[in-house]
């Protein structure tokens, strides 16, 4: 189990990654856009998204290697 969710966490944290690289090279909100919003919008869905990318970072940040 503690696999899987490592594996999620390490998923979540690189889509947060590309979601900075996009906001930062092509001013692009990737979870916005897949979520239906404009650039800086949210709704209930990409606000959980972008929780569970944080939490999958703490996530990341405390397990050992």
């Amino acid at each position: 189990m503690a696999r899987r969710l490592d594996w999620l966490g390490w998923f979540l944290v690189m889509v947060g990654a590309l979601n900075w690289g996009l906001i930062a090279l092509a001013e692009l909100d990737l979870i916005a856009a897949l979520t239906g919003r404009s650039f800086g919008e949210t709704n209930v869905l990409s606000r959980t998204i972008y929780a569970l990318i944080g939490l999958s970072g703490v996530w990341v940040a405390v397990r050992p290697l």
